[in-house]
Formats: structure tokens, sequence, C-alpha cells
């Protein structure tokens, strides 16, 4: 696995042994971030990655949050509480010197404290065929987590079924293989 585009492309990301981390494919990746590139998503025409604040839920590795920054993000946040998961994040951001800009929460994704900052872009890739994706964006909105506009982006397994909370409209929907990719906005 490796980040696809921007000033880290090419640069490998380390992942942890054994099927509980289900890392994004680099090809789904770059066809997700083309259309975050090409697609205007806000409403002001305004690029939605450069100088975005990202929110990588469920990180895992944190290909997604590294991705943004590689490619213009201000920061990113990773909620991730997998002790393997964790590991390989920390190594990941660290190798790509990217600590400066990045944050790691250890905690629940369906637990968060309450936003220091809301994000404008965020990523949340839950575990397929478990139903966190609907009480994970309804922490998002509670918890203050995304600022109006922002774009949300639910990485589902292609029949997992997704009812976002009200506060979030959908703008968009790709299938890559496995992955569904639902396109939401605050």
């Amino acid at each position: 696995m490796r980040i696809v585009a921007g000033k880290h492309r090419g640069r490998r990301l380390a992942a942890p042994e054994g099927a509980g981390v289900r890392p994004t494919s680099d090809r789904a990746r770059e066809a997700l971030f083309n259309v975050l590139a090409h697609r205007p998503l806000h409403a002001d025409g305004k690029p939605i990655l450069a100088e975005a604040r990202v929110l990588d839920v469920f990180a895992g590795t944190g290909a997604m949050g590294l991705e943004a920054l590689s490619r213009g993000a201000a920061h990113a946040t990773f909620v991730e509480r997998d002790r393997a998961a964790l590991a390989a994040l920390e190594k990941n951001i660290a190798e790509l010197g990217e600590a400066a800009r990045s944050t790691i929460l250890r905690t629940d994704a369906l637990a968060l404290p309450r936003a220091k900052e809301a994000a404008s872009l965020a990523f949340l890739d839950p575990p397929y065929g478990e139903g966190l994706a609907e009480p994970a964006l309804a922490a998002l909105v509670k918890g203050g987590w995304l600022e109006d506009g922002a774009v949300v982006i639910v990485e589902l397994g292609k029949r997992d079924a997704l009812s976002p909370p009200a506060a979030l409209t959908s703008l968009d929907e790709r299938r890559y293989g496995a992955a569904r990719f639902v396109i939401l906005s605050k």
C-alpha cells in the first residue's frame, strides 16, 4: 500500500498483520481522490483538499488522512482504538514526517469527545457489515466534528445500508470493487 499522489507520492505505508484492518485499496483511494479533486462538491466551488482540516475515523493505517495531507490538507485528526492499527498509524505518520500536522485520538469512534475544531473533510471507514457507520456519523454531528458545508465520505461494503443523520445530505455514491463510497455534505 502506497500514497497515490502529492508530495508523498509512492511512499509505502505500514499495515498490521491479520484481518483486523482492511485498508482501502490504492486504486479505490486514487479514484475517490480524483472525485474530490475534480468534482465541485462545495457550493462555493472551492477546492476541497486545499488547506482542509481532515478527520479520518476508523483510521486504521491512516491511508485516507495521509493521502489528504500529501495532497495539500492542512491538518488531519485520526481516530482509532485498535492497538495494532495505532502502531502502524504512528509509524506511517512518523515516516512521512507529518507529526506536526497530525493528531491521533485513541478512542472509540462512537464515544468521541466534543470537537475542539470542526473538520471540513471527513473519512469514515468502519468495519463492513457491523452497522457502525450510522452511529459514528451521529457522534460526529452531535460532537461538533463537522463544519457547515463539510464533505463526509463513508466507505461501506457494497451491500451495507446507510441512513445518515438528518444533518447530512447525500451528494454522490461510487463503487470500487468490494467498496462503496457514499459522499455526504453537512
